[in-house]
């Protein structure tokens, strides 16, 4: 059908260049708080999953037109680049006029402006479109981007993008760098039966149609909810194809083709953690308390998160006047447990050395007051990711920070419990 014979000035769903009509939807604005998220945390790295033609392109472009002018932001497309190629294209989006450089020079440029931006300004953004699809000498030259550091964080925040799930990927040995900083593990959803009506009539209207719900009724904008299955891209070729289809108006439902769909990253993600062999599960670490020699309490941490003071609301209660009504929390991530002292009056003590965190060891006493905690896990005999600031600037003590906030509030009635799945990850 010509558009003019539909009453449209423009074609409603052009298959290149920037959409007429945006609406927000639930999966999109979830999307959106994740990128933000990662931007503003310290050590931001986020992984945005969706099959092809989900909307990620599009959903990057909103986003970096949300940031700061002073971010600089590099958007790179990975399909089959090496290191050379990754990094040429990076100084290339940060504004540099290069000449032939080899791959060395080219990191040592890449390196020196990220770390003096993330000093003087904010922290540079480096988005890899098809990040699956990048070479090996490019994963390790983004693994060496990844170790960036300045005072605040990590010196590059970073966003890699896939049309497959990335979690195997990034478990790779070699991928350690990226996978210590992951904040976020995304994978996008599909739109309602209804956010599919909205799009379709506002991008009728965005093209001069003052009668969207004529052309487009509502059981054609099901069909297409259906045949699309709630995937912008594909929504947007097939309403295409039907009201170029279509002689008269309405279009009618027959109109509407009905391709093969993409799973989601999701399924795939799930599709490829193994059915027979699943990751062994280490035994809960036991808290023996005792006092004067003598045990008066044996706890086994069952949940990712014990609290230890004298008020009745904590997991381990010790009535006595020398620990704090809240004195320590402990957190299990990976089976690793690690202790944080809650500003207590008289200090938190492992093998009798003052700690504010620190990450247990099997065997180690910890000492509050007059009463000791023998800490029995033999499992845990490494100190493994955990030990020291890298830990510091991760999801985990941004939650036991949180807690903090919360346990230093006057109402400690009802104490949060922390989520089992630390640090986030899908959400």
């Amino acid at each position: 059908m010509d558009l003019g014979a539909a009453g449209l000035k423009e074609q409603p769903f052009p298959s290149h260049g920037k959409p007429l009509a945006v609406l927000s939807y639930d999966a999109q604005r979830e999307a959106l708080d994740i990128l933000n998220d990662t931007y503003q945390h310290s050590t931001g790295l986020c992984l945005l999953q969706g099959p092809t033609l989900s909307g990620k392109s599009t959903l990057v472009r909103r986003f970096i037109e949300t940031l700061h002018e002073d971010c600089a932001v590099a958007l790179v497309d990975g399909k089959g680049l090496n290191a050379t190629n990754l990094l040429t294209g990076i100084l290339h989006q940060f504004g540099f006029t290069l000449e032939t450089s080899s791959g060395n020079e080219l990191l040592g440029l890449v390196r020196v402006f990220t770390l003096q931006q993330a000093a003087s300004h904010e922290p540079p953004l480096l988005i890899i479109e098809n990040a699956h699809e990048m070479n090996p000498s490019a994963i390790r030259a983004l693994c060496e981007l990844a170790d960036l550091r300045v005072r605040t964080g990590s010196a590059l925040k970073i966003v890699l993008v896939s049309d497959h799930a990335l979690a195997g990927l990034i478990q790779e040995p070699a991928m350690e760098s990226i996978a210590q900083r992951l904040v976020h593990d995304f994978h996008l959803r599909p739109m309602t039966q209804q956010e599919t009506r909205e799009l379709l009539h506002a991008k009728l209207r965005a093209a001069g149609s003052d009668y969207p719900d004529f052309i487009f009724p509502d059981a054609v904008c099901t069909e297409l909810w259906k045949a699309s299955g709630g995937w912008p891209g594909i929504l947007d070729r097939l309403a295409l194809l039907a009201l170029a289809r279509a002689e008269s108006l309405p279009v009618a439902v027959a109109e509407v083709e009905h391709p093969a769909l993409p799973i989601g990253t999701w399924d795939e993600a799930e599709l490829a953690l193994p059915e027979s062999e699943p990751a062994p599960v280490s035994e809960a670490p036991q808290l023996i308390v005792t006092s004067n020699g003598s045990v008066i309490d044996d706890v086994t941490m069952k949940n990712s998160r014990l609290l230890i003071g004298r008020s009745d609301h904590n997991d381990i209660a010790i009535n006595s006047r020398f620990i704090s009504r809240h004195h320590a929390l402990l957190v299990r991530h990976s089976g690793s447990t690690f202790l944080m002292d809650l500003n207590s009056t008289n200090g938190t003590f492992v093998n009798a050395k003052r700690v504010s965190n620190h990450v247990l060891l099997n065997d180690d006493v910890i000492s509050l007051g007059q009463h000791k905690i023998k800490f029995n896990d033999p499992h845990a005999r490494a100190r493994g990711n955990l030990e020291g600031v890298g830990f510091a600037d991760t999801a985990i003590m941004k939650t036991l920070a949180d807690m903090r906030n919360l346990l230093e509030q006057e109402n400690t009635t009802q104490l949060p419990t922390i989520p089992e799945d630390l640090p986030t990850g899908q959400t």
